[in-house]
């Protein structure tokens, strides 16, 4: 598809192509009478590391990754926490640790109540998630079968010290599961995971193939980063484009933000759509007056960690260091219902950077962290250019609830570690060590979390008037712009929010086949 160099035109204009902007170029361009243009700030992936599953900690700082930097977190001993997010084709699919994980039924079930619309239940997006799926147990009337993105169940490649961990978790009284994707997450077992015979398999491998990107109706811009949106009345007419030929202005019938819980806010804000405070402050004009934006701002931490000194070398991980998460209620092992805190197994010394780690081999760690957590922060814009800093304050641990059941998670994680099943393997505890009371755990915890990269929330769906996309994703104040990324999530799932990004991404491009 063919497109002057300073003007264009196209049906639908993707902003961002990332994991959902991936998806949806390719199912949105089914449609060969409709034009889609998708435009990524990065380039195409092409470093092998990216296909490499232990290799995904070491992609982090590297020319494809935006590398964030939060606000100093009261709630952390005043660190900077450094926030990875693909800047690539793929987006954040080609970085982050390949685990996918539906969510709990409940945690879809608090999107219903915010939306009012059933189309956000378990119930409803479970045909969503087994079209997206090529699972081995595919075809049971749960899991997906021959659909674009493979799940790997991991069996022999499983770490012996994962293995002795879930044996750890059983013996305690948690279920152990076929994977984390059946609705019942409470229980042990290995992570599913985005791999096939031995690679990643990001979201443009599986949905942006050879075949998708020959279409005659489909172009993908790299290079090219949304400076902000043109408003027209109720409706966008377009955005203007920095591209690697300069500046551009591209026309569209619909504008989809893919840009993520960071970027899509802040291209809203930095167009004029945004709180009338944040954008006074930064010197934008205020041409829509919407609170909610950059609000709501969510994110999973995992404590880094409870160290363990190995009694005998640990074998580097075959797949992504952290192999198990095992889930579970936090006053109960062997409650059911919707997970409160989690504990995974790090076949690696996993720690912050307010720890030094032990040698690769000599150690492994227990991470702990809480699955739905109340704290939220904020995303706001420092300025109105493209270059002014975005200011990200997660508010991590500002919640009492949060900090209890970070106690608890702790406490969970050095019950197994301690535990019979591992002592083959733990010579001795090396982190945290002693702490006697509350006061020394929270000191603890907030040394040693870490982000689990799940932000998500900034541009929530709901009902409500505070709301920014109502339950179709549709920008509220505007016809024809829509948000379809994490930032719409108006709560966390209980595990990796990945796999319910990409239903999400799912769910408005059959909205758009069936011409809503």
């Amino acid at each position: 598809m063919a497109y002057n160099e300073r003007t264009s035109h196209a049906d639908v204009v993707i902003v961002g192509g990332g994991s959902a902007g991936s998806l949806l170029a390719a199912r949105l361009s089914e449609n060969t009478a409709r034009s889609v243009l998708l435009i990524e700030a990065g380039e195409e992936a092409s470093d092998p590391d990216i296909w490499n599953p232990p290799a995904w900690p070491s992609l982090q700082g590297r020319s494809y990754d935006w590398d964030y930097r939060t606000e100093p977190q009261p709630g952390t001993a005043g660190r900077v926490h450094h926030w990875a997010r693909g800047r690539l084709i793929g987006g954040s699919s080609c970085l982050h640790a390949m685990g996918y994980m539906r969510g709990h039924p409940l945690d879809f079930q608090a999107w219903v109540e915010a939306t009012g619309d059933r189309r956000w239940s378990w119930d409803e997006l479970l045909p969503v998630f087994q079209a997206i799926e090529d699972h081995p147990l595919g075809g049971d009337g749960i899991h997906g079968k021959n659909g674009p993105l493979p799940i790997h169940l991991p069996s022999e490649e499983v770490s012996p010290v994962a293995r002795a961990f879930i044996e750890a978790g059983a013996s305690l009284g948690l279920p152990r599961l076929a994977g984390h994707n059946s609705g019942e997450m409470i229980g042990v077992t290995p992570n599913s995971l985005n791999i096939r015979e031995g690679r990643r398999v990001t979201v443009a491998d599986a949905w942006l193939t050879p075949e998708v990107r020959g279409r005659a109706n489909l172009e993908i811009r790299t290079g090219s980063r949304a400076l902000q949106l043109a408003l027209d009345g109720n409706r966008v007419r377009g955005l203007e484009v920095l591209s690697p030929r300069g500046p551009v202005e591209i026309t569209a019938d619909r504008v989809v933000l893919c840009a993520g819980s960071l970027e899509t806010p802040a291209l809203l804000m930095r167009s004029g759509i945004g709180p009338q405070e944040v954008l006074d402050a930064a010197g934008v004009s205020c041409r829509i007056d919407m609170p909610g934006i950059g609000r709501n701002l969510q994110d999973h931490l995992l404590g880094a960690g409870n160290v363990y000194k190995a009694r005998r070398p640990v074998a580097a991980s075959r797949l992504q260091h952290s192999e198990s998460m095992a889930y579970m209620r936090a006053a109960d092992f062997t409650a059911g219902g919707q997970p409160e805190i989690v504990v995974g197994c790090g076949v690696a010394p996993i720690v912050s950077e307010r720890f030094e780690a032990p040698g690769a081999g000599t150690a492994y760690s227990l991470l702990f962290g809480v699955t739905h957590p109340t704290s939220r922060g904020s995303i706001r814009i420092s300025g109105p250019e493209i270059g002014d800093r975005l200011m990200v304050d997660p508010a991590y641990l500002q919640t009492g609830h949060d900090r209890a059941l970070f106690r608890q998670a702790l406490d969970a994680a050095r019950t197994i570690g301690h535990s019979r099943e591992l002592e083959d393997w733990r010579d001795h505890e090396l982190l945290p060590g002693n702490v006697n009371n509350e006061a020394e755990m929270d000191d603890f915890v907030a040394k040693a979390v870490i982000t689990h990269h799940h932000p998500c929330g900034t541009c929530r769906m709901g009902k409500d008037a505070d709301a920014v996309v109502d339950p179709d994703l549709r920008l509220k104040s505007l016809d024809n712009l829509f948000v379809v990324d994490a930032s719409v999530m108006p709560s966390l799932t209980a595990g990796p929010i990945h796999a319910a990004v990409l239903a999400i991404a799912e769910t408005f491009a059959r909205s758009c086949a069936n011409g809503e």
